[in-house]
């Protein structure tokens, strides 16, 4: 199971988020999948959001870590920074993953850092660089997010470009 309690969080990210009434670390968790493969968030801010990942059941039939799982961590990984990045306005959607995988590895635990390639108003674009534990590059991945208004910023902004003046 995901470990969640322990991620860190900066400050202003915190402040930011503290009058959402959401639970950062339960929201940036991972979900049920990371909760399925192991993956957990170390630390986590727009400029950088660092998770390892178990190999040992997450391997395929040849006893390698699953490519799968290297894309789900990094498409995790990148996918809280954009949200991070968005603010507590916005949602972060994955519209374009890309991974190459370097090496294989069987075992032990590996480590993905995620770091903003492009941070607009309307997308964000994350490189992310998955290592084994002896730093050596197991993966390489870039995820792109659509940053989408929240339901209730969406119909604000609905209202307010359908509503007219009164004349």
């Amino acid at each position: 199971m995901a470990e969640h309690t322990s991620t860190r969080f900066p400050a202003d990210v915190l402040d930011q988020w503290s009058g959402v009434g959401i639970d950062l670390p339960a929201l940036f968790s991972a979900g049920l999948l990371g909760e399925r493969l192991g993956i957990r968030i170390v630390e986590a801010a727009p400029h950088k959001v660092v998770g390892t990942l178990p190999v040992e059941g997450n391997t395929q039939p040849y006893g390698l870590l699953h490519g799968g799982a290297s894309a789900a961590l990094a498409e995790t990984l990148a996918s809280i920074g954009a949200m991070l990045h968005a603010g507590p306005s916005k949602i972060a959607v994955g519209v374009d993953l890309n991974c190459t995988h370097h090496r294989a590895v069987r075992s032990g635990t590996v480590t993905g850092v995620a770091t903003p390639a492009h941070t607009g108003r309307t997308s964000a674009t994350y490189d992310v660089t998955i290592t084994d534990e002896h730093g050596k590059r197991v993966c390489t991945a870039r995820l792109t997010c659509a940053l989408r208004p929240t339901a209730g910023q969406q119909q604000t902004a609905e209202r307010t470009t359908t509503e007219t003046p009164a004349p």
